[in-house]
């Protein structure tokens, strides 16, 4: 029987993720305020901790009251440090939920945000029962276009998102009933 309320945590062979807290406001500034983040993604403006924990109190942590699903913190299984985030999101513009993923620069290349989004997209698809999910992607963010094909999603066309100025890819993957 499928649940509306995503797990609060889910593990893979090396990672875990948990939903985040106001305590992790500290990485999502990093995040945010990455480079690549503001190249591929947007630069969001929030520069302090007290902005990203108010970004946090208005976005990913709303999403878990308002969709009973969001942001997971994702680390390594056996500890150390935050590498970055990977959940679902509710884009106003968007029929179904997207997932969306970032990672730190120390700990890109090594697999880690493709093993992340696809225990997302299975918990999404198998424990969820979310019949179909969406992903927006920069062009140019070659790295992330291979990873959503790789995820099973398709390209279906390019797409405005609400205040940008550029065009995304918008990818799709629906789940058929067993």
């Amino acid at each position: 029987m499928p649940h509306t309320t995503a797990r609060t945590e889910l593990c893979t062979d090396r990672l875990r993720l948990r939903w985040l807290t106001e305590d992790d406001a500290e990485l999502l500034l990093s995040l945010w305020n990455d480079p690549d983040f503001i190249r591929y993604v947007g630069d969001r403006g929030i520069r302090t901790l007290e902005e990203s924990r108010q970004a946090m109190r208005d976005g990913v942590l709303q999403l878990y009251v308002d969709f009973g699903y969001g942001a997971y913190l994702v680390e390594a299984l056996d500890g150390g440090p935050p590498m970055g985030i990977c959940g679902l999101f509710k884009r106003e513009n968007l029929d179904h939920p997207d997932i969306g993923y970032g990672l730190l620069p120390g700990f890109r290349g090594r697999g880690y945000a493709l093993e992340a989004a696809s225990a997302v997209l299975t918990h999404a698809r198998d424990y969820m029962g979310i019949p179909q999910l969406k992903a927006i992607v920069s062009q140019a963010n070659k790295g992330s276009v291979r990873l959503l094909e790789k995820l099973g999603m398709q390209a279906e066309g390019a797409i405005r998102m609400p205040g940008d100025d550029e065009d995304v890819v918008l990818y799709g993957i629906e789940f058929h009933k067993k």
